[in-house]
């Protein structure tokens, strides 16, 4: 009964996220990792990836919906 009540976790690839987002995938890669060289990129907010193998990661479907969610909200008390 109690595995009926919990939430299915969703995984993203990298192009869903792209298509989610409207994301580029070096500005999905920018956004989660600090560089001198692109500061302005970096966004401590963005969901970090989970491995998913030796050469395969995906991002939480949930935590990339509340983070378009989040900058939704600042978009518009911005405007």
């Amino acid at each position: 009964m109690a595995d009926q009540m919990k939430p299915r976790i969703v995984i993203l690839r990298r192009k869903e996220v792209e298509a989610r987002t409207g994301l580029s995938r070096s500005t999905i890669y920018k956004k989660m990792r600090q560089d001198h060289k692109h500061p302005g990129y970096y966004d401590p907010t963005f969901p970090l990836p989970v491995s998913l193998g030796a050469n395969a990661i995906g991002w939480v479907e949930s935590e990339i919906d509340a983070w378009l969610e989040a900058q939704i909200a600042k978009s518009r008390k911005a405007a």
